[in-house]
C-alpha cells in the first residue's frame, strides 16, 4: 500500500522558515567574527549580543560553540565547492585541461576573496574541536571535481613518448592497503571512479590546497613577486604542472 505524505501545516512551515532564517543570521554574524577573533575565539554569547538576543535564545537554534563551528565549516566547504563548480561548468567537457585550470583558479579565487573562511577549513585546527562526519561530504566537492576531470581523460598511450605524462599508477611496493584506506572518501565520490583515479584526485587536491595555503598565509612573500598578475601567472603554471603529475596534458584540451 502506498504511503501518502501529509502536507506540512502552515504553522509548522512558518516555524521551520523562521528557524532557518534565524539560524542563518547566527551563522552570518559568526562568519564576521572569524575576521576579528578567529575560529578559536568564537563565542555564542558574543554572537547573541550582536543579534540583540539572550544567550539562552541563541542556544535554542545552535546548541554549542562546536555546533556553530560545524555550521560554519559546512557553509564554507559548500561555498568553495560551488565556486569551483561554477568556474568549471561553462567549459566543454572534452576540454579537460581547461576544466582543470578553471577548477584550480576557482579554488584560489575563492580563497583570496574569503581568507577567513579558508583559514577555518584549511588553517590550524581549533583546539578541542572534532569535525563530525557531516562535514566530509561538503569537503570532498572539489576532490570530486578534480577526479571527474581525471576520469574523463583519454586512455594513456601504450608506450611513453616525449611530453607524455608520467606513470602515476605504480604502487611503489605499498601493496593494496592504500585501496582500503580510500573507504571513507569513496562514500562521497561519484560512482564508478577507479581507485587509481581517486588517489590521483586526492594527490592533486593536496598539492592544490598546499599551493593556495602557502600563498594565502604569506609563505610566498619575498619568494614569488607580489604583483597580482605575476602571482596569477605563477599559479597557472603551478596548476598546470600539478595536473601533469596526475596525467592532465599540459597545453592541450
Amino acid at each position: 500500500m502506498e504511503t501518502v505524505t501529509q502536507p506540512e501545516s502552515l504553522p509548522r512551515a512558518v516555524r521551520r522558515r523562521a528557524r532557518a532564517e534565524i539560524t542563518a543570521e547566527i551563522v552570518e554574524v559568526a562568519r564576521r567574527h572569524l575576521s576579528t577573533v578567529g575560529a578559536a575565539g568564537l563565542s555564542l554569547r558574543a554572537v547573541a549580543r550582536e543579534l540583540g538576543m539572550a544567550s539562552s535564545a541563541v542556544y535554542r537554534y545552535v546548541a554549542s560553540r562546536d555546533d556553530l563551528l560545524t555550521l560554519l565549516i559546512i557553509d564554507s566547504f559548500d561555498a568553495l565547492g560551488a565556486w569551483a563548480e561554477d568556474a568549471e561548468r561553462p567549459v566543454p567537457r572534452e576540454r579537460t585541461t581547461d576544466r582543470w585550470l578553471a577548477i584550480c583558479h576557482g579554488v584560489r579565487d575563492w580563497a583570496l576573496a574569503h581568507p577567513y573562511e579558508y583559514a577555518l577549513i584549511y588553517g590550524s585546527p581549533v583546539p578541542g574541536y572534532v569535525a563530525p562526519p557531516t562535514t566530509v561530504g561538503p569537503a570532498t566537492r572539489v576532490t570530486a571535481l578534480l577526479s571527474g576531470v581525471l576520469a574523463d581523460l583519454p586512455a594513456a598511450p601504450a608506450s611513453a613518448s616525449d611530453g607524455a605524462a608520467p606513470d602515476v599508477t605504480a604502487t611503489g611496493g605499498a601493496g593494496d592497503g592504500w585501496r582500503a584506506a580510500l573507504g571513507p572518501t569513496r562514500e562521497f565520490m561519484p560512482a564508478g571512479l577507479s581507485d587509481d583515479v581517486l588517489i590521483q584526485g586526492l594527490m592533486a587536491w593536496m598539492l592544490l590546497f598546499g599551493s593556495v595555503s602557502f600563498e594565502l598565509f604569506g609563505h610566498l612573500h619575498q619568494v614569488i613577486d607580489d604583483d597580482p598578475e605575476l602571482r596569477r601567472a605563477f599559479f597557472t603554471e603551478e596548476a598546470t604542472r600539478i595536473g601533469a603529475l596526475v596525467g592532465v596534458p599540459a597545453g592541450a584540451a
